[in-house]
């Protein structure tokens, strides 16, 4: 299994921690069931910690037709709202809730330029929640495609989530089988669509980023 850069150091510091832990627990406790439940315990979160930064080897099918999931995870809303940050427009809006045990990845929904990206402060409600996208910790980014219109796919922080990481820049030009970025542990990804997109998943549904198809551009 290949694990995802931004997991290094955390990965390294959970094994670290867990060798310790044990060593301590059999040098200081003489009670076998102690030395038993700390090691089975911290086996337990070691193994999570490590499928949370698994990194899946996967082909991604380029089409500029196509907005594809930016990251695993369920479907939680899709409305038409007005997105405030950028685009200042009614907008076709789709979210995808990353509960722990997803892959946090998040890939670039299309091909373009990014023409706006900026990190804003706020809360961290659970990411399923309505509010947590105009109040939770967010990074905000808008591709320009190249017929000039423009998506938002927004990073939004969560209860457990306290690291949104962007690996895009202003002015980058883009495509499908790239990475945005990265969330550490629970998070949503907030898709804001051109009214006309034909929207090709339901309220529930389980999405896999880089693979399912979110919507058809018109």
């Amino acid at each position: 299994m290949k694990f995802h850069p931004a997991g290094k150091s955390i990965i390294r510091n959970t094994i670290l921690i867990v060798l310790l832990v044990n060593v301590a627990a059999w040098l200081l406790s003489s009670c076998l069931i102690i030395g038993t439940v700390v090691s089975v315990a911290s086996l337990i979160v070691l193994v999570l910690v490590l499928q949370f930064f698994r990194y899946p080897n996967r082909t991604v099918s380029l089409n500029d037709k196509n907005v594809i999931s930016p990251a695993d995870g369920t479907i939680c809303v899709i409305e038409e709202c007005e997105e405030k940050d950028y685009l200042k427009t009614t907008c076709k809006k789709v979210s995808i809730f990353m509960s722990p045990l997803n892959v946090h990845i998040n890939w670039v929904p299309v091909p373009g330029t990014v023409s706006f990206l900026e990190h804003r402060e706020g809360h961290f409600y659970a990411a399923f929640k309505d509010k947590s996208a105009d109040e939770n910790e967010r990074t905000c980014m808008a591709i320009r495609m190249k017929d000039g219109r423009e998506i938002m796919a927004n990073q939004v922080a969560g209860a457990m989530a306290r690291r949104i990481l962007n690996f895009l820049h202003v002015g980058q030009v883009v495509s499908q089988d790239m990475e945005m970025g990265f969330i550490r542990f629970g998070s949503r990804v907030d898709l804001y669509l051109p009214l006309d997109t034909e929207i090709q998943v339901k309220l529930g549904d389980k999405v896999t980023g880089s693979q399912t198809i979110i919507g058809k551009l018109k």
